[in-house]
Order: C-alpha cells, then structure tokens, then sequence
C-alpha cells in the first residue's frame, strides 16, 4: 500500500470526485469498484483509523466508518486478537479525542461502531464496554456523549438484527437487564438534577385569580395533596445544554421501556420526574414568551421546551403499552394515570384567557398525538383494571375526555379521540355480556355520559350546529379506502351512535328520532314552495340566506338518515318485539318521504342554485332509499309476523313501497338515485320476498318496462340489478309456506318469459355465427354479448346457492341461451374480450348450475373448449401478458378444476386431455416468464388434478399409503404422473406453487402429503 498520507490525499480526491455533478455513472462504477478492492486489502483498517484522525472531509470519515462497520460485523472472526485490542482501544480514544467537533452523523456513526464491537466482544473481550459508558454518563464534560452511546447500546444491543445467534441474543438482553437498575437511576439523577438546578432560580408568579388547580376534580385524582402541590410548581426555564441533555435522558428512557419489563426498578421518583418534563408539552406560557421575545433563538428554545414534552409523552406511552403489569407494579401505574389526567385536567380547563380548543390550538400538535395516544392506550390495554380502583374516578376522566375530544382543533385529532370512545364502548359492551346481572348498574354508572356523548356526536355532524367546521371536510378528493374526508367523518360518527344505541337503545332512539322530525319537517314541506314554469317546476325559494339554510338542512337530513339506517340492526331478532313500535314508526316515516319524493320529483326540479341545492336533494331523496333498504332484515321478520298475523299494514308499507320506487327505475333518472333504488328493489325480492311481490301492479311495470324490446335500455349496473331482482322474485321460495303452495308451474313459466325477453337479441345472433360474413357490425355485436352475459351471469351467480327447485327453473330459463354462447363461442375464439365475458358466464355456470346441465351438454362444452384452445390459441392469449388474454386462460383453467375435483366417473375420460392440455401446452408457454396469476390456476388445477383424482393413478387411498409405509405398488398413467410431478417439485424448489395457498391451508398441507408420498415413488422409477 502506499502511505498514510498519499492514501488519505488520493482517496480524497476520489471522494470528491465521486460526489460532483458531472461525474458520470460509468466513473462512478470504477471508483467505488476501487473503494471496494482497497477495503477487502488486509490492515485497511489501520489507513482508515489514520483518515479519521486527520481529515476534515466528511465522505472520507463515512467511507472509513463504513469500512469498520463490515470488518466488525462480518470479518471480525478472521481479525487476529491483537488486531481487535488495538481496534477496541482507538476508536473510543479517537471518539472521545473529536466528538465535540465532529459533525453528528459522523459522531452517531463511530458510536455505532463501537456498539457493533460490543455486540460481538462483551463482556468476554471488551469487559469495558459498558463501564465506559456509564463512566461517560457520570462525567459532566461527557454527559451528552454517554447518553448517545447508551441510546445506541439500547438498540443495537436489545434488539439486535437476525445475524446473531438466539444464545448471543439471549445472553445480550440479560447483561443488559443486569445492568437497568444501574441505568435508571442515572438517568433519573440526570433529570432530577437539571430540574432542582433550574427549580430554585425560577421566579413563583402571583397565583392568578382563574387558577383553581385544587378543585374537586384534581381532589379526586390526585389524593395525596403534596401531589397536587409538586405539579403545580412552576416550570423551570432550562439553558440549551440542559435541555438537550434533558432531552438524549428522554430518549434513552423511552427506548430502554420499549423493551425491559415493568418492574420495581422504574421507581415512583423516575416516574414523577417524567411527568414533570411531560409539564413542559402543555406549557403555554412559554411558548408565548419565545414568540413575543421574537428572536429566532428564542423560538427554537419554545419548540424545544415543546419536544421535552413530547418525548417525556413517549416514555409514558412505552410504559403504557404494555399489557403484562406484574402485581407490584400495578400502583404504579395508578399513579401514572393521576398524574396523566391531573395534566389532561390542566389541558382542558376553561378560564378567562383561554377556551379548551385555544389552548389545545397553541400547543405541539406532536404533543397532543402523543396525548391522545397515551388516552387510546388507557382505555384499550389498562381500563379494565383500572376501573375497580375505588380511587380513580373513571365518570370523572370521561367528562375530561369528552372536553378533550371535542375541542380538538384538527380533524384527524378528533377521528383518533373518537377511535378511544369506540374503544371505551366496545369494552362497556363486552363487560356488559359477560356479566349480565350487573347490566343495569353499569348502565345507570355510565348513562349521563353515553347519553352526552352520543348528542354531542349527532351535533356534531349537523350543519345547525357546526357548519364552519363541517364545510373544511373534503369531499372528493377518495383516500386509501375510496372514502372522502367528509364520508370518513360521518362513518366514524355514525359508529360512535350506534354503538351508544346498543347499549342505551331507548335513549338513543329518542334523542335521534326528534331531530330527524325536525329536519324531514323541512323537507316535507317543500311542496308548498313549487311552482309551475314555462320549462317545468321550480322551487321558488331565491333568497341567498333561504338557499343556505336549506342547504344546511338537507345536508343535515341526508347525515340524520343515514344514522337511522345504520341502527336498523338493532331492531331486529330477539329484541324484534320489544321495539316493534319504534322501529314501525321510523319504517313508516321513511315510506312515506320515499314516496314524497319521487311523487313531486324533487330531483328534477329548477332551483335558484342549481350546483348545490339540486345535489343534496337527490342526495336526500336516495339516502331515504338506502335507510329503507337498511330495514329490509326487519321487512323480512314483520313478513314472517304478518303471514301469521295476516295483517294489511305490512302489504301497505311494501305497495306503498313499490310505489314510491317505481318512477325511479328510468333513465331519466340521475344514476345515484337510480341505483339506490334499484339496490332498495332487489332487497325487497331477494331478503323480504313477500308472497304478493308480484301482483302488486308498481311491479309488474318494472317486469312489463324491462321486457319492452323498444324502452330505453337503463345503465349496465341499474339493468343488472333490476333483473336480478325480477328473476329473485320468481325463482327464490316464499317463506313461511310449504312445497306445494310455491306455485312453481306458474312461476317457471313467467321466468322463461323474462329470460327469453332479456336474451332475445343475443338469441338472435347464432344464425350469424355460422355464417361466412357477418352481417351486423362487430362492435354492435359486442355490445348485445357484453349486456346479455352481464344480466345472465348475475342471475345465476345469484341464484347459485338457492334450492335445487329455484336452480332448476333457472338453467330451464337459460337453455336455449347456453347453447347459443357455446355455438358463437368459436366464432369469437380470437376476441379476447369476448372471450372472457363468455368464459366468465360458463365458469359461473359450472360453479353453480352443473348438475342441472346434465352431464352429455357438459361434456360437449368441455370438448368445445378443449378443442378450441389449442397451442397456438394459448400462446396468442398468454404471450400478452396482463391483458384480457390472460384472463381468458386464466378463466378456461378455472372451469378444468372445477370439472377435474367433481366426484364420480362421469368427467374422468376427460383427464388425459386436461392433463395433456396443462403439460404440453400451457406450461411450456408460461414456464420461462413470470405469468403469475396463469401460473398459480395452472398450478392450482395440478393440485386438484392429483387431490381428487389419486386413484387414476394409484389404487389405494394417499391416507392409507402413508399409513403402510412407502411400499411399491402398481402405479397407472405413470408418464403423466410423473411428468406433473416433475412440474409440481421444480415450481417448489422455485417457491412458484406455494405462494398462491395461505399459510397452513388444507392445499398447502394436502401438496405436502402428496409430495411426501409421489416423491419417492418417482425416485424408484426411471423417468
């Protein structure tokens, strides 16, 4: 090697070079190549450790810390132990040497090093390691640097990477745990110190007229009156130095608690001296010095007071995260508790100069997250055992979170303080079932709080109430979970109420019900304001102050209905009597405001603000739709009760029902309040399915509307699920009456009638599939295929998992529509997309309506297919990868399994074409490219192949063998066994066959058994 000194000035240079714009990618290869060749030299480590002590060029020292770090963590067996010694003692003298000039990722870096040394050598080689740093901590010069070392030991050490033995792991965590009481004690002593120091020079100010800290609340708290007393003492106003050392102790307690059990060695003084420095993050006082003192340095000096907080939150919330309290301990976090809520007390208190949302304004948003995740962590992991403590007043806390909650100056701050109510609901539920002769006395405990919460909850998403706030929601811009900001609001709130309802169902009702009467009030009488125009009707409602508080009431009508759906669930099964009454009342009410407006068309109607007041009413009119739909479950018991009872208020609410959705089912209608009717008509045939559905005449005009050849035909969507719901109401059983009174002839007939109806120009296409030229353009074509197959598809995807009956008259209704797919099908083989939706249609077929088929059509539509895709054909669809081609075979290998894994002989003759199809055509496309979603149904089709099938190639049972043992025995169709089982071990040892099952599945545990067993078999046999 070349000098020290021309080593440090070359390598410079190349540094530098390396970092500079124009260096081009190709040099930047070279270099680092010769970076790489001299750190794998022999004693580089002796030129870095000379670089490090005499350069100022921050990539050298990175580049030699870099060097280090590989030697330690992956060469350091090979290190000669003189060469270690030598390692151990000059970098922590170096460190020690530069660590106040050093730059602090360089500094952060060394540490690091040195932690990995100590990751490897102690205690038995470097039985220092850990002295040193506590030496470093006692020593005020040094205090800083100790405490960065001790954060790192913490992380590196505790929680080491996967390149340690579980015995190195093992071993570490327990000389670390040894030494906790040590630590902890420092640390305390550290922050105790910095605060005594500050504490008697701190200037006690006049106690203010509004400060009444020791009210009756913090009485209750905090019962010990010192207590009280030590946290009211001014914060102290620390030096840059004390708070960053403050600061490094922080943080390595929150570290040091993510990982050490609780135990006596966190003792009350540790604990208090935290929730002193957890003071400084609700301090505003200070905060507003730095602002009004305005210089720069002062402003950093409040955002670190600020951080003091934040972090001393940190250490709380790690403490609180755990779950396992051993008894002992258990005080303690009494204790804490008083002290976190005695701090929530000071956050949320009123006086003259500050409201709640004020002062929460004002404070470290970091702060207050970190606040409400300590309040999510009290109420989830330690309420239950909190709340037997006749000295934690747990209705008191609830009255300080409801404040806190609801003055949170951010959105996302309060969606995470109602996640704690819906925590804290949940745990009142779960506590109430399972002790249920307790129910009222925890319920009369909690009912004044439930009972404000859920009010101020329902007040909150009204624009009566809180229009300002309400108006900032986005609502269009979706998230992750394709909701607005606006719908998440009102989903979360909406969550709150009906958990409330479930508990308190009385009360929830009652206070609920009047305010949606006040808001459908409004709505109701809207009628009085139309008036006839020359291009229609119009709302002559004009004035701009008329126009927003209409807007704010719809708005708030459109909120109200939705809570009303959303406690539907609540109405029903055992309690389905017991509040018939009410939930009649809200039934009969949404009856009739459905029938309002589609009878006047309030969607259609001009208004002076046409942008907004035309959407909340169509928004109005289809949440009214969807509120009803939501009580279909309690149609679908009252249907029961009626049959018994014979009662005509039931055949009223559903006529009237009918009526009111009837005029919606068009296309002039806007499609969100055509889909919510559309969604309201199929619950009606498919969950209630009253007898006299379809003679009702609103019915039979949707039936007699979709039959016309010449209507209009309605949106995909809308015309898939009407028909869903006509084929429902005529192919699902009655309840409550028996096989003979289904009128099934009947019922068979007019569902052939509309199927024949739906299909009519698709029918008309098969003449055209034989022909040499077709007469009709493609695209048209296409069109009548994708709408025909959509409908049909549906109705039997719906009607799949019905009784034999019902899937017997469908596939009847279907006939003539089947064969006509299978006869165009060839016409269409080099249509991919075509070829998809019809694939699409028979796999649905063969999941759902096989048996009725009948095995020879069947068979004659596996032959089609087989015949079809040929090699070319697949190679044409696959090599296009990610396109509809794929999914086409995709699909194709979708129906073999299902027809491979069906019992009996019937499909067996078909298993060497299948077998031949998977090994000679589609594998050898797919098995040099990725094709994942091909290859895992080409694999997932092996699998059934050899699962359901193992007597085509082997006479006993998989069971049995394995029982007896491997034993030679007479094997069958041997080439194709084995050639898939060359496929199914190769795709193994590339970890392709597995990926598609979950973990522990039936298949995973079902491929194993058949490896375990086919394998050897294979290995006795020349293949």
């Amino acid at each position: 090697m070349a000098s020290e000194e021309a080593s440090l000035r070359a390598l410079e240079s190349l540094m530098t070079e390396f970092f500079h714009d124009c260096t081009t990618n190709e040099r930047k290869r070279e270099i680092e190549e010769l970076l790489n060749n001299f750190a794998q030299q022999i004693g580089a480590w002796r030129f870095c450790l000379y670089f490090l002590s005499s350069t100022r060029n921050d990539y050298v020292m990175m580049y030699s810390l870099t060097v280090f770090e590989n030697l330690i963590n992956k060469m350091w067996l090979g290190v000669p132990s003189q060469d270690k010694m030598e390692i151990r003692s000059c970098l922590p003298k170096l460190l020690l040497a530069h660590h106040k000039t050093l730059p602090y990722f360089i500094r952060n870096k060394l540490c690091k090093v040195i932690v990995d040394i100590g990751r490897q050598d102690w205690p038995m080689f470097y039985h220092d390691f850990f002295t040193n740093i506590l030496q470093l901590i006692q020593s005020p010069v040094t205090t800083p640097l100790g405490l960065i070392m001790l954060k790192t030991t913490s992380e590196e050490l505790a929680c080491p990477r996967e390149d340690l033995s579980v015995a190195r792991k093992e071993e570490l965590r327990k000389l670390l745990l040894d030494q906790v009481q040590t630590v902890l004690g420092l640390l305390t002593g550290i922050l105790e110190t910095v605060w005594d120091k500050h504490s008697v020079t701190a200037a006690t100010p006049p106690p203010s007229p509004t400060s009444g800290e020791s009210g009756d609340l913090l009485s209750n708290l905090l019962q010990s009156p010192s207590s009280a007393k030590l946290l009211n003492q001014p914060i102290p106003i620390l030096d840059v130095e004390s708070e960053y050392i403050c600061s490094l102790a922080l943080e390595c307690l929150a570290h040091l608690f993510s990982w050490i059990p609780l135990s006596a060695s966190i003792t009350p003084s540790l604990l208090t001296t935290i929730f002193h420095f957890a003071r400084f993050g609700c301090d505003i006082r200070a905060r507003k010095m730095a602002s009004v003192n305005g210089s720069s340095q002062n402003c950093v000096l409040g955002q670190e007071r600020g951080r003091l907080g934040v972090l001393a939150m940190s250490c709380i919330n790690e403490l609180m995260s755990k779950n396992c309290v051993p008894m002992e301990f258990e005080e303690y976090l009494l204790r804490m508790f008083q002290q976190t809520f005695y701090l929530l007390q000071k956050i949320t208190k009123d006086n003259n100069a500050h409201t709640v949302k004020s002062r929460l304004e004002e404070l470290d948003e970091s702060y207050i997250e970190k606040f409400t995740d300590f309040l999510r962590l009290f109420v989830s992991v330690h309420l239950r055992r909190i709340e037997s403590y006749s000295q934690f007043p747990v209705v008191e806390f609830l009255t300080l979170l409801f404040k806190y909650t609801f003055h949170q100056p951010t959105h996302e701050g309060y969606f995470s303080c109602l996640d704690i109510w819906t925590l804290f609901l949940d745990y009142l539920t779960s506590k109430i079932k399972s002790r249920l002769g307790d129910k009222e006395a925890v319920l009369n405990r909690y009912e004044d709080a439930l009972v404000l919460l859920l009010t101020e909850v329902l007040n909150r998403i009204q624009f009566r109430y809180n229009q300002a706030q309400l108006e900032e929601l986005d609502d269009e811009t979706l998230d992750d979970d394709q909701q607005t900001e606006w719908q998440r609001y009102l989903r979360q709130s909406l969550e709150v109420v009906a958990k409330v309802m479930e508990l308190l169902p009385t009360h929830a009702f009652s206070t609920l019900f009047p305010v949606l009467q006040d808001n459908l009030e409004v709505y109701l009488g809207l009628q009085q304001f139309i008036v006839t125009s020359g291009s229609g009707h119009r709302l002559n409602i004009t004035a701009e102050n008329d126009c927003r508080r209409l807007h704010c009431s719809l708005r708030d009508l459109s909120s109200l209905l939705q809570a009303v759906g959303r406690l539907a669930e609540y109405f029903i099964g055992d309690v389905f009597a017991a509040r018939f009454s009410d939930a009649l009342t809200v039934v009969e009410r949404l009856v009739k405001v459905t029938l309002y407006g589609s009878q006047i068309k309030l969607y259609n109607i001009e208004t002076a603000v046409p942008s907004v007041l035309k959407p909340d009413l169509i928004d109005v009119h289809a949440q009214s739709l969807a509120a009803l739909q939501a009580y279909s479950h309690w149609l679908a018991q009252y249907c029961g009760e009626a049959h018994r009872q014979n009662t005509q208020q039931f055949v009223s609410l559903i006529s009237t029902t009918m009526d009111a959705v009837t005029p919606l089912i068009s296309t002039k209608v806007q499609d969100k309040l055509l889909l919510s009717a559309c969604h309201l008509l199929v619950s009606l045939a498919t969950t209630v399915r009253p007898v006299f559905l379809i003679s009702i005449p609103a019915v039979q005009k949707v039936f007699s509307r979709i039959t016309d050849a010449s209507a209009q035909r309605l949106v995909d969507k809308a015309q898939v699920l009407v028909c869903r719901a006509l084929s429902n109401i005529l192919l699902l059983p009655w309840p409550n009456l028996p096989e003979n009174e289904q009128q099934w002839p009947v019922r068979s007939i007019n569902h052939a009638s509309l199927i024949s109806a739906l299909s009519r120009d698709y029918r008309n296409l098969k003449p055209n599939a034989v022909a040499p030229q077709r007469k009709m353009p493609l695209d048209d074509t296409k069109v009548i295929i994708h709408q025909t197959l959509s409908v049909l598809e549906d109705i039997v995807e719906n009607i799949s998992g019905e009784s034999t009956k019902s899937r017997q008259i469908c596939y009847q209704s279907l006939q003539e529509s089947v064969q006509v797919s299978l006869a165009l099908f060839p016409a269409f083989i080099h249509q991919s997309d075509v070829t998809d939706e019809m694939l699409s249609f028979f796999l649905t077929l063969f999941r759902g309506l096989r048996v009725q088929m009948g095995v020879p059509f069947t068979e004659q539509i596996i032959q089609t297919f087989l015949n079809m895709f040929t090699r070319e054909q697949l190679a044409e669809s696959i090599l296009h990868e990610g396109s509809t081609g794929c999914r086409v075979v995709e699909k194709f290998l979708k129906i073999l399994q299902v027809v491979v894994q069906e019992p009996g002989q019937v499909f067996k003759p078909f298993l060497p074409s299948i077998i031949s199809l998977c090994m000679e055509q589609v594998y050898p496309i797919i098995a040099e490219r990725p094709s994942p979603d091909v290859k895992a149904e080409l694999f997932e089709l092996l699998f059934r192949t050899l699962h359901h099938n193992w007597r085509y190639f082997f006479k006993s049972t998989v069971l049995a063998s394995v029982q007896r043992g491997i034993a030679e025995e007479q094997m069958e169709n041997e080439p194709q066994f084995s050639a898939i089982m060359q496929v199914m071990c190769q795709s193994c040892r590339n970890r392709q066959a597995l990926f598609w099952m979950p973990p522990g599945s039936t298949g995973r545990l079902s491929l194993a058994l058949l490896l375990w067993r086919a394998v050897p078999v294979l290995l006795t046999r020349p293949l």
